[in-house]
């Protein structure tokens, strides 16, 4: 059953406060709203792949159909803090900037339990960045919005992880080294043109795309809206989909490792962004 929590008309959208936006927050917003628009493509490559699964193929066209929400979201509070945002034409450099493989038959991660664990560590990061940002900013249109999408991706983090355990059995045991090589490749892979090329055309950057560049001028921004607790709980969640004990030194391990590197990154900004 298709019952979403939220929709567009449940935002209070006339509490819009524009004295409590800065360029930077609305940098990173123009960023995730690419990204997260884009859920009907990553919908249709999950139901390739899960082709003959109608139950999974089911629960992806929800998750796609509430990814692009929080897309649609998130542009038009853009548009409200940037009246010269064109979330359409932005969107459209950005989807001729990045392909998703719609047509593949099979999962890029090499089984579907591994695509099932990348998933899960996509949930991962989007719960903890919404997250982030809930507690972060004071606007209360967005603080809304976030608070929304937040829980939206953690509940999806619950589908795929759900999925991913029905897979294990028939996948008949895929070893925790093995989702650990595919969780640990799929946050490395934060690094990748997606996100990049989400900022350039979010932003209209002028001249060439240049991922490197792209990637640290979201990065900076983005990590600094983090506190300890919300890398806590991506440490766990992170552990448990790679098959960890999330409670165990794994999960610690990774938490310590994860907060050094977003507070080296979002040192920069952390300082203004914590005024958003």
């Amino acid at each position: 059953m298709n019952q979403k929590h939220w929709c567009l008309d449940s935002i209070d959208w006339p509490r819009f406060d524009t004295g409590r936006v800065s360029p930077d927050l609305v940098a990173v917003i123009k960023t995730a709203a690419m990204i997260e628009r884009n859920g009907a493509d990553y919908g249709r490559y999950l139901a390739g792949v899960f082709h003959d699964d109608p139950e999974f193929r089911a629960a992806a066209a929800r998750w796609a159909e509430e990814e692009e929400q929080h897309g649609i979201a998130l542009g038009r509070w853009a548009a409200l803090a940037d009246p010269n945002f064109d979330m359409d034409a932005s969107f459209d450099r950005f989807t001729d900037m990045y392909d998703v493989p719609v047509n593949a038959a099979a999962s890029i991660r090499g089984s579907r339990t591994g695509e099932l664990c990348a998933r899960c560590i996509i949930e991962t990061g989007t719960s903890s960045f919404y997250s982030a940002l809930r507690d972060a900013v004071d606007e209360p249109v967005l603080k809304q919005i976030c608070t929304n999408i937040a829980a939206d991706e953690f509940r999806h983090y619950q589908l795929f992880y759900r999925h991913m355990e029905r897979y294990l059995d028939k996948d008949h045991g895929t070893s925790a080294w093995e989702r650990f090589k595919v969780a640990f490749t799929r946050f490395r892979e934060a690094d990748d043109d997606e996100i990049a090329s989400a900022y350039h055309a979010g932003n209209a950057l002028p001249g060439t795309y240049d991922r490197a560049t792209a990637n640290a001028a979201y990065a900076s921004r983005a990590f600094g809206f983090y506190q300890k607790r919300h890398v806590r709980r991506a440490g766990h969640m992170f552990a448990q989909a790679a098959g960890f004990d999330p409670e165990g030194w794994a999960a610690k391990v990774l938490t310590i490792g994860l907060w050094l590197v977003i507070w080296f990154r979002g040192r920069k900004f952390r300082p203004v962004l914590s005024r958003a």
